[in-house]
């Protein structure tokens, strides 16, 4: 048996404000020739479909079309889709019906009971069971614990760690049971989308999460899982030099901070429970994308490398020079104009510091070059707060942000 691992498409995501529809549309096209090819009895996809609660409807047409055209035009046996925290639990499970009559299970948030997040997938031409999916979807901190008064932070941490434990614990003992009485040597494959401990962030994964949520021991997951599918960290990685559980990573870009990563998607193939090989499958790049810094001189002398490439490329430029340059984008925009080369995004660092560390209040800054961390930061400069506080309500204003963002998501 063999199957494709993948995860964190975020369709729909831009960058500064570029659609990147075209690019998804190639990722989704070459994804479907690559099942063409392998030919994977199941394909995963651990969480993170789309970029937003609130696709748009060219982003879920892409999805659907996608969807469709696996079912129809592949000899892949089903489609297994976990929700991730950037989806919508609803929006997922909304055509679920309908979408298992193609045989893609789609489970979109955590299940009530847990028996539903138990796929028992079998082969469509002999009927014969294949494989136990223990599908677990992104599982916030409202699914998993009770409040209680008078609760520590620590506490609420532990408690939500121990919630995730005990669940996959729950579904895994569920899926041992279910093999012992299918008497089939199949293997039990799990699914997740969290931040196991240890694992390396890309640039598209907000540094929101508080608590131990963060550190969830791979070590804590239970043993009878063969494989184990993970979701939500961009770079594709091996978990606690556990060869068996693996992110995926994200098949495209979703930040100029991968650009020099290779995406891939993994696939692994199994002798009866036992897997025979994990290889990983290289995604090519669909729009390329350069990030350059340096003085104003150094910037133009990499900008016109890149056009000399003759191709399509996006760049974020940051400048680090000493000198203040009051018409850096201009001069910068002028360089590439009438190129195969876009300028995305330009950063004045020396700008930011005048003001964020010098500062200077006649110097001005749109507030998008700017991170939320920073304008929290500068208003606790303003007022004048003592250093012994800053972490306190650095730490405060980490949590409330995470916990809107979770707010966001339930109220949808």
């Amino acid at each position: 048996m063999k199957i494709l691992h993948t995860s964190d498409w975020h369709l729909g995501r831009t960058l500064y404000g570029k659609k990147r529809y075209a690019e998804f549309q190639s990722f989704l096209d070459w994804m479907l020739q690559t099942i063409e090819q392998q030919k994977p009895d199941i394909l995963l996809i651990a969480g993170d479909i789309f970029d937003t609660t609130t696709p748009s409807n060219k982003t879920q047409e892409l999805y659907y079309q996608f969807l469709c055209k696996v079912s129809v035009n592949t000899n892949c046996r089903h489609i297994v889709i976990i929700g991730g925290n950037h989806d919508s639990p609803t929006l997922l499970n909304a055509p679920g019906t309908i979408l298992k009559q193609l045989k893609i299970h789609v489970i979109g948030s955590i299940t009530d009971p847990i028996d539903d997040e138990l796929l028992v997938l079998n082969d469509i031409d002999d009927d014969s069971i294949i494989a136990l999916i223990c599908a677990v979807p992104y599982l916030r901190d409202s699914d998993l614990r009770s409040v209680e008064d008078n609760e520590s932070g620590k506490d609420k941490s532990q408690k939500l760690v121990d919630g995730i434990k005990q669940h996959y614990a729950q579904l895994c003992d569920l899926a041992v049971k279910k093999r012992e009485q299918l008497g089939a040597n199949i293997p039990i494959i799990g699914l997740g989308h969290l931040f196991a401990s240890g694992g390396k962030t890309g640039d598209g994964v907000r540094e929101l999460y508080v608590g131990t949520l963060a550190h969830f021991n791979a070590a804590e997951f239970p043993a009878s899982i063969d494989y184990l599918a993970l979701g939500h960290l961009h770079i594709p990685q091996i978990v606690n030099h556990q060869e068996h559980i693996r992110y995926s990573g994200s098949p495209l870009a979703m930040g100029f901070g991968e650009v020099n990563q290779q995406k891939v998607i993994l696939c692994i193939e199994f002798d009866n429970q036992y897997i025979t090989q994990i290889s990983s499958i290289a995604v090519p790049k669909f729009q390329e994308l350069a990030r350059i810094s340096g003085n104003i001189e150094e910037l133009i002398a990499q900008l016109a490398t890149l056009i000399a490439r003759q191709t399509s490329i996006w760049v974020e430029a940051s400048y680090t020079g000493n000198e203040i340059i009051t018409n850096l984008h201009q001069q910068l925009q002028d360089t590439v104009r009438n190129s195969k080369v876009e300028l995305i995004k330009v950063y004045n660092r020396q700008l930011i510091n005048q003001i964020l560390i010098n500062d200077n209040q006649s110097a001005t800054i749109e507030l998008s070059d700017l991170t939320p961390s920073q304008v929290f930061d500068k208003c606790l400069q303003i007022n004048e707060i003592p250093l012994e506080q800053q972490q306190v309500l650095k730490d405060c204003y980490q949590q409330i942000i995470s916990e809107l963002s979770e707010t966001e998501l339930r109220a949808e």
